[in-house]
């Protein structure tokens, strides 16, 4: 069969690769100069540090599976993700953690100690809580909840926290000890020369060919037998139904001499500075040595047309909006919606891969039933 693919991210290679492996025939088309997506990666040609050109992505999973496969295109090398954020002109430690809590209060508690201090502070007549607020308040009450989470949180979203779901905190990132590693996951590191080899081995193939600059246009549809949608879900109609809300990111690239900032990631808690963090890339890949380097400041804001979208916001219209757009796609023929903008949501980079790989077994499994491709990938994404 003929397969086109639009997006050359990793949803996107991650199919093409399984289903080139299986015989069939692909063509990859993405509307950028490069492969690799928002993962794509390059050296800075002034300092030759390794750049993520759209914010930094540090691969974290507890899926061996994945872990597996990603190993299989490139080699990874371990790299622990320590998040700092200045408050008030003060730098701390994240996730908040005891340290975080015994330099913010000026204590030395234990974490007993410390987890009954947090108990007695956080909002308790706060029962079942409505919104992303009420939901830090319960947790850690109003002190930490300004210090780290409602100035950034404005600014990342663009709105009253009282305005986002508590679901977005289903797990408060409060530790009892001294654990500074941002992520819990068993698996965690960054490729050795960066992101772009790694799809660039996944896409390497006799099958798959390789098209960029090209924008999709509808007409595409009648040259092949099934389409593998990456891009975002309203897109794909038109966004006749109206467009769903993403946000975007600005980076602002400086250059300096030696360290600006001690740190791979700097976040910024307070409202009134504009930006939300410095990412200084050199810091992420410790195993190279360079006397210059580059940092960014990370600016969010509402996606507008001809932006790069870069996360859902699923607020309360966008879900109304996207219900219409789902039983659309339930629908629709001889297409198949994967990956963070197809589905309409915010998925690490784990997750997207173990998405693509079931997609790609699905449809192959399809295939050897003698079934029509099923065009709409049926799961918990919605």
């Amino acid at each position: 069969m003929n397969f086109l693919i639009v997006g050359a991210g990793f949803s996107g290679a991650v199919v093409a690769r399984a289903l080139a492996e299986a015989n069939h025939q692909v063509k990859v088309i993405d509307q950028r100069s490069h492969i690799a997506g928002n993962c794509f990666t390059k050296r800075d040609v002034s300092t030759q540090v390794m750049e993520h050109v759209y914010g930094p992505h540090i691969f974290h999973t507890n899926n061996e599976k994945v872990w597996e496969y990603v190993n299989q295109h490139g080699k990874f090398k371990p790299y622990i993700n320590r998040v700092k954020t200045t408050y008030q002109h003060q730098v701390y430690s994240l996730p908040i953690n005891l340290h975080t809590i015994n330099q913010f209060y000026q204590k030395l508690f234990s974490p007993s100690e410390a987890q009954h201090w947090i108990a007695s502070i956080a909002d308790q007549s706060i029962d079942e809580p409505k919104n992303f607020e009420e939901q830090a308040l319960k947790f850690i009450g109003k002190d930490l909840y300004a210090a780290f989470f409602r100035g950034y949180t404005k600014k990342q979203w663009g709105c009253e926290p009282t305005q986002l779901p508590a679901s977005i905190l289903k797990r408060l990132p409060v530790r009892f000890n001294y654990d500074d590693n941002y992520f819990a996951h068993k698996y965690q590191g960054i490729p050795e020369e960066g992101y772009t080899p790694i799809i660039e081995s996944i896409l390497h193939h006799p099958n798959i060919e390789i098209q960029l600059d090209t924008s999709f246009s509808q007409d595409m549809k009648d040259s092949v037998d099934h389409v593998i949608w990456t891009g975002q879900l309203d897109q794909w109609f038109d966004y006749s139904e109206g467009r769903l809300g993403y946000r975007t990111l600005d980076f602002e690239k400086y250059e300096a001499e030696g360290d600006f900032q001690g740190t791979a990631v700097m976040n910024y808690g307070d409202e009134e500075i504009p930006y939300t963090r410095i990412s200084e890339h050199k810091h992420f890949a410790p195993w190279e040595e360079h006397e210059k380097t580059i940092y960014f400041k990370e600016y969010s804001r509402h996606c507008e047309e001809g932006d790069i979208p870069y996360y859902p916001i699923r607020l309360v219209d966008d879900k109304h909006l996207l219900k219409k757009y789902i039983e659309r796609a339930k629908i629709e023929q001889n297409v198949t919606f994967v990956g963070r903008l197809g589905t309409y949501r915010y998925m690490d980079m784990d997750v997207t891969i173990e998405e693509a790989l079931n997609v790609s077994s699905r449809i192959l499994t399809d295939i050897s039933n003698q079934n029509s491709i099923r065009s709409f990938y049926h799961n918990e994404a919605f």
